[in-house]
C-alpha cells in the first residue's frame, strides 16, 4: 500500500539529472527541477540551482487521496490525486498535463502526458530509501531520498 511511502524525504543523491534536463530542454523547453520531474524550459543558472538544492518531499495520505508536496528554498509544489484516476496536473512550470499515478508491485508510477509527450516517474522503497527513477524519451535519471 501507499503507507510505505508516507514520510518526509530529503534528497541525498542525484544521478544523470542534468542530462535529463539538457535533453528535455532540447526536446520541449526544459525541466522543472522541483516538482519531481515536471518538464518545461530552464536555463543554465536554474539548472545549477536545481543541482545544488536538496528538496524535501512529503508524501501523505489524506482520506482517499495521496498528496505529494515538494519543498525547497527555490520552489514549492503540491499534487493530490486518487490512485488509478487520471487528473489534471498544472505543473510548476505551467504545463497542463493529464496525469495518472498507480501502485504497481509496491512502486508508485506517475505518468504525465501533454502535447504528445510523456514523462514517467517511478518511486520505490529500497533499503529504507525512496528511489525515484525519471524517464523522458531515452534519458533516465535517478534521485535518492532518505527519511528526514
Amino acid at each position: 500500500m501507499v503507507d510505505a511511502f508516507c514520510a518526509t524525504w530529503k534528497l541525498v543523491d542525484s544521478e544523470n539529472f542534468d542530462d535529463l534536463i539538457i535533453h528535455s530542454k532540447k526536446s520541449i523547453g526544459s525541466l522543472n527541477l522541483f516538482s519531481l520531474g515536471s518538464l518545461s524550459g530552464v536555463g543554465f543558472a536554474t539548472r545549477q540551482v536545481g543541482n545544488v538544492t536538496k528538496p524535501t518531499v512529503i508524501i501523505s495520505q489524506e482520506g482517499d487521496k495521496v498528496v505529494i508536496r515538494t519543498q525547497s528554498t527555490f520552489k514549492n509544489t503540491e499534487i493530490a490525486f486518487k490512485l488509478g484516476e487520471e487528473f489534471d496536473e498544472a505543473t510548476a512550470d505551467d504545463r497542463n498535463c493529464k496525469s495518472t499515478v498507480t501502485l504497481e508491485e509496491d512502486k508508485l508510477v506517475h505518468v504525465q502526458k501533454w502535447d504528445g509527450k510523456e514523462t514517467k516517474f517511478v518511486r520505490e522503497i529500497k533499503d529504507g530509501k525512496l528511489i525515484m527513477n525519471l524517464t523522458f524519451e531515452d534519458i533516465h535519471a535517478v534521485r535518492t531520498y532518505e527519511k528526514a
